[in-house]
């Protein structure tokens, strides 16, 4: 810059004394204007700088964020790998428990349909050794999956309104109890039940007191008479609540009056069976 001026200097000194005012104002006005031209070039080279530099900084954070890119989708792709084989190992896992469920459930489904075989035949037996001298009606013997139900009518075991057992159903419940006394996996339920005519006496206070004393009496003659194990024996009275017909006939309240042998498996024993694991 220094240099320009030292020899616009020279050349106006120079050519002050050889040229004429227009010439001269004429040279000075194009200096000028070159002048000016060259701080507009250096302006905008130096925009130039500025822009490139603004680009190649944008330029290098964009590589650096595609190198943060790049490591974080091979570290996913790292982490999809562990889960898949992760994933992989608790399907396997999954179809070897689903596997032991399935060999679990034709276990118990096995035990069922076994205990369901025994019923049948110990129905069937209580069924031939029951129907001698017996009418259908009195007694009737019915099989419901893991369960043997013998239903026995009032007039066979006692007298009205009384929970003592007659002499004559002892014959009922020897015959009963033989069968019970074959299969001691089975627990043994008496039921009580009664119409619903109010009872209240000096022994019994009401048709509720009534079926319980009348289930215990049977009980205490399958354990006294016929040695069948207290521990398999339960006692309950339904009173009048669970008639078989309708109490308004005389036909309907002796059907009702009647007391219930229901045979079952051990809940303890159906609770191992549960509990045991398929090897």
């Amino acid at each position: 810059m220094k240099k320009l001026l030292i020899v616009a200097v020279v050349l106006s000194v120079g050519l002050s004394s050889c040229v004429s005012k227009k010439q001269y104002a004429d040279l000075e006005s194009n200096f000028n204007k070159k002048s000016q031209e060259l701080v507009d070039v250096k302006a905008d080279l130096m925009k130039c700088r500025i822009e490139s530099d603004s680009k190649v900084s944008a330029l290098e954070f964009k590589v650096e964020s595609l190198k943060k890119d790049k490591e974080k989708t091979l570290e996913y792709v790292d982490n999809l790998t562990v889960l898949s084989k992760s994933a992989s190992d608790n399907i396997k896992e999954t179809l070897a428990q689903m596997s032991k469920k399935d060999e679990y459930i034709q276990h118990i489904q096995k035990a069922m349909t076994r205990k369901d075989s025994i019923n049948l035949a110990l129905g069937f037996k209580l069924k031939s050794v029951l129907k001698d001298g017996f009418n259908d009606e009195d007694i009737q013997v019915d099989v419901e999956k893991t369960v043997v139900y013998i239903s026995i009518a009032d007039k066979l075991l006692f007298k009205s309104g009384s929970s003592t057992v007659s002499n004559d159903a002892k014959n009922v419940l020897s015959k009963v109890a033989e069968v019970i006394s074959a299969q001691p996996d089975l627990e043994v339920m008496i039921e009580g039940y009664t119409d619903n005519k109010p009872i209240s006496t000096a022994g019994i206070k009401d048709n509720w007191d009534l079926s319980v004393k009348r289930s215990t009496s049977i009980i205490r003659v399958l354990q006294n008479d016929f040695n069948i194990a207290p521990e398999r024996l339960i006692a309950a009275g339904r009173s009048e609540y669970k008639p078989l017909e309708s109490n308004d006939t005389v036909e309907g309240r002796s059907r009702n009056r009647r007391t219930r042998i229901v045979l079952m498996p051990q809940l303890e024993q159906f609770f191992e069976l549960l509990e045991n694991k398929v090897e």
